[in-house]
């Protein structure tokens, strides 16, 4: 599926949504992907993460994923490929397998997350797998928004990639024009 009929899908399942958005990293934008939308549709949601699988590497044993954002796409994919499904979580600020989950050495994953902008929640598990001797064959994502600047050491697919312009709060224009702010990520913005 083309990049522009994938962002016209997300606009209407309300994953691609416009405002005036406070994001994590403290920036504004007038864009925003809540690709959590896109799960309350598992039918389409199953689809469009189908389309991944021709992306990525052979002999995956197990996906991982970082909480929240990575664990609803990671099930689906480890689903569609027949393998374990874990995932990884903040612990006093760290990421950390809890739950029971564990890797062994040599384990074959993929490491997989809804959303990448900077890439350092991916690249916090990426290295917790690699902490445990698993071997990462690369990531995987819906929505690559790093512009290109994510790099894992490990081959990276996502089905659509896009820009999004973000704003410095001292010079949003959004904020100038007085829209209210969203701030709809599951981590506290800064």
């Amino acid at each position: 599926m083309k990049n522009h009929k994938l962002l016209q899908e997300f606009h209407e399942l309300g994953v691609l949504q416009t405002g005036h958005f406070k994001l994590t990293s403290g920036l504004h934008s007038e864009q925003y992907m809540q690709c959590a939308k896109l799960f309350e549709y598992p039918q389409t949601a199953s689809e469009m993460v189908k389309t991944l699988l021709p992306k990525l590497p052979g002999e995956i044993d197990t996906v991982i994923a970082p909480a929240i954002g990575g664990v609803t796409v990671g099930y689906e994919l480890a689903r569609l490929l027949g393998c374990r499904f874990i995932f990884a979580e903040r612990q006093d600020g760290n990421m950390t397998f809890r739950r029971g989950f564990m890797l062994q050495p040599g384990e074959k994953v993929l490491a997989v997350e809804d959303v990448v902008t900077t890439g350092g929640s991916v690249q916090e598990v990426v290295d917790l797998a690699r902490d445990c001797g698993a071997e990462v064959l690369g990531v995987a994502a819906i929505v690559d928004r790093s512009q290109g600047k994510a790099n894992f050491g490990v081959p990276f697919s996502a089905l659509v990639h896009m820009e999004i312009t973000v704003y410095d709060p001292k010079s949003c224009p959004l904020c100038a024009k007085g829209l209210p702010l969203q701030s709809p990520g599951s981590r506290k913005a800064k």
